[in-house]
């Protein structure tokens, strides 16, 4: 097998988009549209990869990172201006290269690859991805000569009518052998309206130099869509996320209501789990089996056991152990770690906290800045007040701790292994293992008191 590179164009602002933020960053599924193409392309035996780079350029570099080699376009001047700025990385290698678009977020590593091996097999010099269009109107037509091979490609405007019937057309994604591509390009004119030069004038300039152009046609079209505007961006949005959903169901994983529930393309989920409606779990979350996750929660970037249930709760950038039973309504804020068999109940808030094996906040708390201990019982309305107006303090809760209801526990503070906090206490003072503390006024009874205060009325 020959060597192989690829060149990702990603240069263009993308004005249709009406966006402050650059085409092929706008997120299918959660992930940009340029890291989708990238993670595909890097799915194969490439040597270099070499992203082309414009508008929002040190954006994509920061996205993207060293996945790839940056050549930058200046001015946009057309795809084949575009290829030609990645000459003094690629120009002198043997090899074969695939050019690809930076916003095509559906198409698959496994089409590429087919790609490559159909432009191996044939000995060709171009070899171009085509699709069959049920309705073609707009796209470049693919006219093949008599031994199948392409003779040419036919823009819309410039077809004749028994160009216009023919559904197989240009999808923007090629192979070239490397030195005859850079070598075509150096020949490409700007005679045109837009004063732009094309990447399929090089297909011309083979043929003319008598070189084999072939091409492979995909078996999904819309596999192949470009994405210009918001409205194309929902429809990748509705396609992608309908192949993430049917992966995770041919793997075990129940989604009560597909259509409802939004799953991003690095989350991992274990068989016998459950989605309810209304779910969105994205970044790199992991999820175990036998889950129950839903219906309308948020999760991010979490790592989940297994036999643990979410319900109506946002979970962000967290780790929640086995076991773990979390809402309704709860919060579960970065840096937390839930440890197994654990109750996180109905509005609790966590956030930067430590949850040993076993612990409960069932009820209406906040537990910031935290370490809690296994078998700790946190009562209804209890907080850590981790907050002095400038900086966040520890609270830590030793093992076998109960924390009576409307407790504030005022940091940097501990409470001792085995100790008891009398409800409705403010503790600003250490509490010792196996002690009880009791911070709060002595309860006054006024007799009668009522009655005066009716008088006064």
């Amino acid at each position: 097998m020959s060597n192989r590179y690829a060149v990702i164009l990603a240069a263009g602002q993308g004005t249709r988009m009406k966006s402050k933020l650059y085409k092929v960053l706008h997120p299918v599924c959660g992930k940009p549209m340029v890291q989708h193409v990238i993670d595909q392309v890097k799915s194969l035996d490439i040597n270099d990869i070499v992203t082309i780079v414009g508008h929002g350029a040190e954006k994509v570099k920061a996205q993207l990172g060293d996945t790839s080699q940056y050549a930058l376009q200046e001015a946009q001047l057309g795809t084949a201006h575009a290829v030609q700025q990645a000459k003094d990385i690629l120009a002198d290698n043997d090899g074969v290269t695939l050019v690809v678009c930076g916003d095509t977020p559906l198409v698959k590593g496994e089409t590429m690859e087919a790609l490559f091996r159909h432009h191996e097999e044939t000995g060709a010099k171009a070899t171009i991805l085509t699709a069959l269009a049920d309705d073609p109107t707009g796209y470049g037509r693919i006219v093949r000569g008599e031994d199948g091979d392409v003779e040419k490609i036919v823009e819309h405007k410039d077809a004749t009518e028994a160009e216009r019937k023919i559904t197989e057309i240009n999808t923007g994604t090629y192979c070239f052998d490397n030195k005859a591509l850079f070598a075509a390009l150096e020949n490409v004119s700007n005679d045109n309206v837009q004063g732009e030069y094309y990447l399929p004038d090089v297909v011309e300039i083979l043929k003319k130099q008598g070189d084999r152009v072939s091409a492979y046609v995909t078996e999904s079209f819309e596999e192949t869509m470009g994405v210009n505007d918001r409205v194309a961006l929902a429809e990748a949005e509705r396609i992608m996320r309908k192949r993430i959903n049917e992966m995770h169901m041919r793997n075990g994983v129940s989604l009560i209501d597909p259509s409802n529930t939004y799953i991003g393309s690095d989350v991992t989920i274990g068989s016998d789990t459950v989605i309810y409606p209304g779910t969105t779990i994205d970044g790199s979350t992991s999820i175990g089996p036998d889950c129950i996750i839903g219906p309308n929660s948020e999760i991010s970037n979490c790592e989940i056991g297994n036999n643990t249930v979410i319900r109506q709760s946002a979970a962000f950038d967290s780790k929640i152990g086995s076991g773990v039973n979390i809402g309704p309504f709860a919060h579960i804020r970065p840096q937390s770690d839930i440890h197994d068999e654990v109750k996180i109940g109905n509005f609790v808030e966590i956030k930067k906290a430590v949850f040993g094996k076993g612990s409960k906040a069932s009820h209406l708390s906040y537990i910031g800045d935290a370490e809690v201990g296994t078998d700790v019982n946190i009562g209804c309305g209890s907080i850590t007040v981790n907050y002095d107006g400038q900086n966040k303090h520890l609270t830590k809760i030793e093992d076998d701790v109960f924390i009576g209801c409307n407790s504030n526990l005022v940091a940097p503070v501990t409470i001792g292994k085995g100790a008891y906090v009398a409800a409705g206490s403010t503790i600003t003072e250490d509490v010792p293992g196996e002690g009880l503390a009791i911070a709060r006024a002595r309860q006054v009874n006024k007799e009668e008191y009522a009655q005066k205060l009716n008088r006064k009325k």
